[in-house]
């Protein structure tokens, strides 16, 4: 299994993805038009949307916006998606998150993180989208996925307010301490390193997008302390903010 990591420009027409794999978006985009098997779709795409590649190739024939993206080339034995399809996976958002820090601010993973990671991602992708999808069942002390993904849905909709341990676990329906300890061994992240890489991606994308200072951003992305939002932005994507706009 391996991964990629690239930013595309604006437009980046006839970007082909390859049959069964996977790409997590970072960015958004209005009204993005893609082909797969001879289908002409067009889908608005959340940041934070993940990309399946059934049987056939894609290729993307109007992508408006800059693409910030990460592609996951899985070795999956017998593949249960047909058709290109996007789809809200907060499990896989948060190990896409994880990885994405490490092409991009050059950080490492240990031997046993880089497998332990490796081995959660394979059994989650077997099992959401294999041959013999089963997507309700979880291993033993895990999160189900219907839980992961309120919880990415909240956090998504609340970054530029307070993200409280005591709010994630409630919207989860568990108490702190269990949340804490099931969402970190579902997804490899502990619950505020999700909220963190979600506040980045989210002023990534209002840096390059639009004209907005550094100070409103950070204060949008709930991190209103601009010179704790610079060393986090940085930590995370290798550029200070100014640097990434530029």
């Amino acid at each position: 299994m391996r991964s990629e990591y690239s930013w595309l420009p604006a437009g980046g027409d006839g970007t082909r993805t390859e049959p069964h794999q996977i790409g997590v978006s970072f960015s958004a985009h209005r009204g993005a038009v893609f082909e797969s098997g001879g289908r002409v779709s067009s889908a608005d795409i959340a940041g934070g949307s993940v990309i399946v590649t059934g049987a056939e190739p894609l290729t993307w024939l109007h992508a408006p916006e800059a693409t910030e993206a990460l592609e996951i080339y899985p070795q999956v034995d017998r593949w249960g998606v047909e058709s290109a399809a996007v789809v809200r996976d907060g499990t896989l958002l948060a190990i896409a998150s994880v990885l994405k820090r490490v092409h991009a601010a050059g950080t490492d993973l240990s031997d046993i993180a880089a497998s332990t990671l490796a081995y959660r991602l394979a059994d989650h992708l077997s099992r959401r989208y294999g041959g013999e999808r089963r997507d309700d069942a979880r291993p033993r002390g895990a999160l189900d996925q219907a839980s992961v993904d309120r919880v990415a849905e909240y956090v998504d909709a609340n970054l530029g307010g307070p993200l409280t341990l005591d709010r994630l676990a409630a919207v989860a329906m568990l108490s702190p301490y269990h949340f804490a300890r099931l969402f970190r061994r579902t997804t490899g992240l502990a619950p505020h390193q999700f909220v963190t890489s979600r506040r980045v991606d989210r002023a990534t994308r209002l840096l390059v997008g639009s004209g907005t200072s550094v100070v409103d951003i950070a204060a949008a992305v709930g991190m209103p302390n601009t010179s704790h939002f610079r060393r986090v932005f940085r930590r995370h994507t290798g550029l200070l903010p100014g640097q990434l706009r530029r």
